[in-house]
């Protein structure tokens, strides 16, 4: 274990003891399960809430945070969440799994820039898209972080849709990730995070995609050279708590939560905004290659598939979307 690594742990290991003298004080506990591990800035951005949380409630609701999947997979911890053993979690389009509007969060070339998709997910869309998390899913949005686009990794140059014939590679279990992927001609195969570091490394796959922090902290630098700026998928997440959990606090302690999440979600976009420029800096420093491609080959290869993977009555939202 590195020095950096260790002295990582080494506050990490300190937190969860100060969260446990915490949540041993405190009225209510929350456990908040994520798959970042204690580097990402979702992580970070979680600590934020915790602090700030207790802080507002003074001391009343304790959150205690799970990174690196120590909790369950992410779709292990929604089910958690729906059955009362998880309380929180860090989630976004896999929630389209109970409700198909949550598909809208990270739909492939639909969001032209960051202020476009802070546009829909604080405005009318957005709020459709909460109240249906909330009615479906049984999970409620406390607030909305930005993501990093997702790029294509791979061990080689990858430009344009022909070179990606037959290409291997690693989705999260999205549906319109599969529809999308499959349209522009690779061979896209739902993967847990967790595993994709070991199926790059043995071959079971070529390539991944992901914004660059996770393609960072999942390692992946170390197995794969090449990031081919696709930036297909603009995205935001959710900080989530389950309505089971939420219908057990006072409606004093609930409108503390909602501000901390408020704080938290600004505190989150400045490490966002620093984040993304210093991770393709850092990345290059390993050795990674970043190259071009044409994104409107790409999109126009993904647009129908995209807009035909989603409910048949979403699809006019995404054709207002992709032309906003």
């Amino acid at each position: 274990m590195t020095f950096h690594k260790l002295a990582n742990f080494a506050a990490t290991c300190a937190m969860v003891a100060l969260m446990g003298s915490a949540a041993a004080a405190a009225e209510v506990t929350l456990k908040l399960g994520h798959l970042a591990n204690e580097e990402n800035i979702w992580h970070k951005a979680a600590l934020k809430f915790a602090e700030e949380a207790a802080a507002l409630t003074e001391g009343r609701v304790a959150v205690e945070i799970y990174p690196n999947e120590s909790l369950g997979k992410e779709i292990d911890v929604i089910n958690g969440m729906q059955l009362g053993t998880a309380d929180m979690t860090i989630t976004g389009e896999s929630l389209q799994n109970w409700a198909p509007r949550a598909a809208l969060l990270a739909l492939p070339y639909a969001y032209k820039s960051l202020a476009h998709m802070d546009e829909v997910a604080s405005g009318e869309i957005g709020q459709q898209i909460e109240a249906e998390i909330v009615d479906k899913a049984g999970i409620r949005p406390l607030t909305y972080f930005a993501r990093g686009p997702r790029n294509l990794s791979a061990n080689r140059e990858i430009t344009k849709p022909e070179d990606l014939n037959g290409f291997k590679l690693r989705v999260p279990n999205v549906p319109i990730f599969v529809s999308a992927w499959q349209a522009i001609g690779a061979n896209p195969t739902p993967m847990a995070f967790s595993e994709v570091f070991t199926s790059l490394q043995n071959g079971t796959i070529e390539g991944q995609e992901n914004p660059l922090a996770l393609f960072k902290s999942g390692g992946f630098y170390e197995v794969q050279k090449v990031v081919n700026k696709t930036e297909h998928v603009r995205s935001w997440i959710y900080l989530t708590i389950s309505e089971r959990s939420w219908g057990k606090l006072s409606e004093a302690d609930q409108a503390a939560l909602l501000e901390a999440a408020k704080r938290t979600q600004a505190y989150e976009r400045e490490l966002f905004l620093t984040d993304e420029t210093a991770l393709v800096a850092d990345l290059e420093g390993r050795g990674v290659t970043f190259v071009e491609v044409d994104q409107a080959a790409f999109a126009a290869k993904a647009r129908d598939a995209v807009i035909g993977s989603v409910a048949e009555e979403l699809r006019p939202m995404v054709e207002q979307i992709f032309n906003n």
